[in-house]
Formats: structure tokens, C-alpha cells, sequence
């Protein structure tokens, strides 16, 4: 499965019905979504702008990173964000074998599982984290008809914003976005170094311009 367009084919997603796509709706609702953290400043300036607009995201967070940055990841949690696993270590679902491609999610999940316990916010140890998305969306069909035997709910996207592109300049990266955005929408942006230049151009303009015509920004559940 190679999804390379910014708004994802309607023929993919009949291809793979038993994952999201999107959130089909009337209402002005938006499903901002954040690849590959925690990740040192990066996460916390998205935090910040997140909350100047009250919005609520959800973040796809890398085991091995939370391992790394636990403070982060609780500011993640403590700004009513909701969280996805993103494996432990953003392996390639198509390069990996099932049993292992399992195993390294489960790892990741252990972690995510252990730092919500750990929570000094008890509302928090009740959420739901049991969201997936496979890094570069590559897994194998029998990878996610595993998954969701387990109790997964496999989350794709239909508009990107390729902020992770050195070729995609940052206003290419919001139009992107812009463009493509419609009511129930899940947008992926990443909280990550080597997306930090479009992504920290970009997501301040969409939230401004979509808060503009109405529009709220949900965290999935």
C-alpha cells in the first residue's frame, strides 16, 4: 500500500474498509493527528499552540521515544491529548515479519500502558490507547487483520501534509492541508525534528484559518 497523494484515493480506502480513514460527518469537525514523538521542544511547541486554540489532537507516539522523554509525553497527556501507538521503534510493517511486527507494537504499548498508570492525573489512567498507525502506512494485510482481532482500531488519514518533505516548501506544506480539508478530516502532521520547518509554519495557519469558518479540532477516541 503506497499512499503518496495529499488526499488519500477514495478507491484505497474501499481497498482497506476495516481501517479509518477519516470520520465521516455534517458538523465542522477536524482530527488533527502528530507522527513519531515525543519529541524534545518540537512536542511542547505543539502543546502550546494546540491549547492557544483549544484544540485536542492525537499523537502517534514511538515507544522508544517515550522511553527517552516520559515528561513529554505526560505534557502530552496532561493537555488532554489522546494517544496512539506508532511502534516501538517506527519500523516498516512491509519489511518485518507479523510475529515481530506484533511483538514490537505490544513493546510499545507496555510503555504507553505503564505512563498512563504512572499518571499523577487519575482521569487519565482510564483512556483508551489502544489506537494504531504504521509508520510510513506500510503493514501487511495479515498484520492488520491481527491487530484488530486484539482489539486495535487501525488509523490511516485521507489528507497529508508531507511537512516531513525537504522538497515540499512550508507553504506548499499548508496548502496542502488547506486545500484538502474537509468536515471529518484526519490530517497528519508530525512532531518530529526533521519536520519541524513546515510543520511549525504550517499548523498555526491551519488552526487560525479553520477556528476562522467555524471549525473545532477533536482529539480521536
Amino acid at each position: 500500500m503506497v499512499l503518496t497523494p495529499v488526499k488519500t484515493p477514495l478507491l484505497v480506502k474501499r481497498m482497506f474498509p476495516n481501517y479509518i480513514w477519516d470520520i465521516p460527518t455534517t458538523n465542522k469537525t477536524i482530527y488533527l493527528t502528530f507522527d513519531d514523538g515525543p519529541t524534545p521542544e518540537i512536542t511542547n511547541w505543539t502543546l502550546n499552540v494546540l491549547k492557544q486554540y483549544d484544540a485536542k489532537a492525537s499523537f502517534f507516539c514511538i515507544g522508544n521515544n517515550i522511553e527517552e522523554h516520559p515528561r513529554i509525553f505526560q505534557d502530552i497527556l496532561n493537555g488532554g491529548h489522546v494517544i496512539g501507538n506508532h511502534t516501538h521503534n517506527h519500523i516498516k510493517g512491509w519489511k518485518t515479519k507479523t510475529k515481530d511486527y506484533l511483538n514490537n507494537i505490544s513493546e510499545a504499548q507496555n510503555v504507553i500502558n505503564s505512563q498512563i498508570t504512572n499518571s499523577k492525573n487519575s482521569e487519565l489512567r482510564t483512556q483508551n490507547s489502544e489506537l494504531f498507525r504504521p509508520p510510513y502506512g506500510q503493514i501487511k494485510p495479515k498484520q492488520g487483520k491481527k491487530l484488530i482481532e486484539l482489539g486495535y482500531k487501525i488509523i490511516m488519514w485521507n489528507v497529508l501534509s508531507f511537512d516531513w518533505d525537504a522538497k515540499v516548501s512550508p507553504k506548499n506544506c499548508l496548502n496542502n492541508v488547506i486545500s484538502k480539508t474537509t468536515n471529518g478530516s484526519i490530517i497528519v502532521f508530525h512532531d518530529s525534528i526533521k519536520a519541524s520547518k513546515n510543520m511549525k509554519y504550517a499548523l498555526p495557519k491551519v488552526l487560525e484559518y479553520f477556528s476562522g469558518k467555524g471549525y473545532r479540532f477533536e482529539s480521536l477516541s
